[in-house]
């Protein structure tokens, strides 16, 4: 046995694994069930992408059953679909799982956002006995919330006959990426009033929480807390702080964090440069964005682009906005610009009144255009005075968005300027087929077609 294990500790190829399992088939089969070699057995088949091979030989090669913990081994390396097959397998053949194997296959259904059958685990749960756990419980609450179920959710946590800082997390984080941002702040401050110690995943989603929903007093605590309690501000804790500040407009405290931070990743750029565009100090991302390319030797995504460019559309640089989107042609970063980086270059374009180049460069697109381009089109057109390009875009729009009633609306606007009474009358009948309103009293275009990074 331990010759085995050796070997697949040591072993360097595909063709090395094939070769062991053939010494195990031929001569020591009774070792797939050792505990030890399974590990390794497993380990190595997931090093070289061979879990296909583990996955075949322990649901049809071997004529007796493994243990339950080799099962664990195999489910936690398996793909998410993978690891459900093997579950199934296990309760055809009566193999039955334990308080370790259902946060793993828990932990596959979130993934997969497969409630049903996320239902029937929960029912097996319960029939073994296995319900008061409270990693299967905060496994199961983690599916439901997973799978946007919150009230399943919600129902596992009332019912929880002791919970701990992971079923708060859960209930938080649940309730922040289904757009229960208040319901999210009030678990957060329940959670606290109960005594019980946030961890770093719980002030990260509560930072999130805040910077959505512009709960600034709440963002404050937290950074408040963190200093108290001589938290480490490392890389995920300090970034969550600098897009908080960032999107609530506090944009010196953004700068405050981010300065204090000693190390810093693309994220925490980004979330940085965002802040700093969303406050208006546009120059201040230009400058920022040469120091994150020349001395921090951090480099630039795809989303670090859109915020560059947005800034260049906002501070009228068109020259530079121009020169870095040839940049990402010649493939400067590794990557060619995607849509949204076409839609920032058009709306900047469109916003120092290049309008023909604009519209080249919609036909040159290798891709079709979004609606945020022909929106940035649109707004710079009728800026401009450029009535037949407004006309062309905004029909464009009515075709993305056809119940989108403020497209129509804007449409109307531009016919009476123009005096085109039939069309004007077209464009109402079109609304009222499709059950929109003709109101008037509409915000302008252009915010609600801003390009989002």
């Amino acid at each position: 046995m331990n010759r085995i294990i050796h070997l697949l500790k040591n072993c360097t190829s595909a063709s090395h694994i094939d070769q062991i399992q053939a010494q195990l088939i031929h001569h020591h089969r009774h070792l797939y069930l050792n505990i030890t070699v399974a590990h390794y057995f497993i380990a190595a088949c997931k090093s070289f992408s061979l879990l296909t091979s583990a996955y075949l030989l322990y649901t049809r090669h071997l004529d007796f059953k493994p243990r339950v913990c080799i099962c664990n081994t195999l489910i936690k390396a398996l793909t998410p679909h993978a690891s459900i097959s093997f579950y199934a397998h296990m309760n055809r053949n009566s193999i039955y799982p334990n308080s370790y194997t259902f946060p793993l296959v828990l932990k596959s259904l979130s993934d997969l956002k497969d409630t049903l059958r996320g239902l029937a685990v929960h029912t097996h749960i319960v029939k073994l006995g296995h319900l008061n756990d409270i990693y299967v419980e905060n496994s199961l609450m983690s599916m439901y919330s997973s799978g946007g179920e919150m009230g399943l959710c919600r129902q596992m946590f009332d019912e929880m006959s002791q919970r701990d800082v992971v079923s708060w997390t859960v209930m938080l984080t649940g309730y922040r990426q289904c757009g229960k941002l208040n319901d999210a702040l009030l678990t957060f401050n329940q959670m606290h009033y109960a005594g019980v110690a946030p961890n770093q995943v719980t002030m990260v989603n509560a930072l999130a929480t805040c910077a959505s929903c512009g709960a600034i007093d709440m963002g404050v605590w937290i950074h408040e807390f963190i200093k108290r309690n001589s938290w480490e501000l490392d890389v995920i804790l300090g970034t969550s702080l600098v897009n908080m500040y960032g999107k609530c407009g506090r944009i010196q405290d953004a700068i405050d964090v981010f300065l204090s931070m000693e190390q810093k990743n693309v994220f925490t750029w980004n979330s940085f440069l965002k802040g700093l565009a969303m406050t208006k100090h546009v120059e201040e991302v230009l400058w920022w964005f040469s120091r994150m390319e020349q001395e921090e030797g951090i480099k630039p995504d795809e989303v670090t682009l859109v915020v560059v460019l947005s800034a260049c559309a906002h501070s009228g640089l068109v020259q530079k906005g121009r020169e870095i989107f040839s940049s990402l042609f010649n493939r400067k970063y590794g990557f060619l610009p995607n849509a949204k980086h076409y839609a920032c270059l058009v709306d900047l374009l469109a916003r120092s009144g290049s309008l023909k180049e604009a519209m080249e460069i919609i036909k040159e697109m290798p891709f079709e255009p979004s609606k945020s381009v022909w929106g940035a089109l649109f707004a710079g057109c009728r800026a401009h005075g450029d009535m037949e390009m407004s006309e062309l875009a905004a029909w464009k729009l009515i075709k993305h968005a056809p119940n989108d009633h403020t497209c129509y609306v804007e449409l109307c606007s531009l016919y009476t300027d123009m005096g085109k009474w039939s069309e004007l009358e077209r464009v109402q009948s079109l609304m009222r087929a499709n059950g929109l309103k003709n109101d008037s009293g509409v915000a302008p275009l252009e915010p609600k077609y801003m390009i989002t990074y």
